[in-house]
């Protein structure tokens, strides 16, 4: 399971920023970025089902973390990898270091 997991770490980097890259190489904006990712009822959709997942786990991690399952090191890696690359990367990685536990 542990190469699953590391397997869907790196495609939660590369396949979100190999569309950023060419939203990017396209012309694109931080603006229109917001624009076109609430352009449409099924864009907003899929926008906010990720929003509320990527808040759970981050309500999670602060949780475990509380209750001294999560060392502080690991929860700054979780929430650096969900801030700066994103839900597709935080909770694989998280998945992966949990899963000999």
């Amino acid at each position: 399971m542990k190469k699953v997991f590391l397997m869907l770490c790196l495609f939660g980097i590369i396949l979100p920023y190999y569309h950023l890259i060419l939203f990017i190489q396209g012309g694109g904006s931080i603006e229109q970025f917001w624009t076109e990712a609430f352009a449409s009822y099924p864009s907003s959709m899929l926008a906010m089902d990720l929003s509320v997942a990527a808040l759970s786990f981050l309500i999670f991690l602060i949780f475990e973390r509380v209750q001294k399952r999560v060392k502080r090191q690991e929860f700054v890696k979780y929430v650096i990898c969900l801030f700066l690359v994103g839900f597709s990367l935080a909770l694989p990685l998280y998945l992966y270091d949990c899963c000999d536990q």
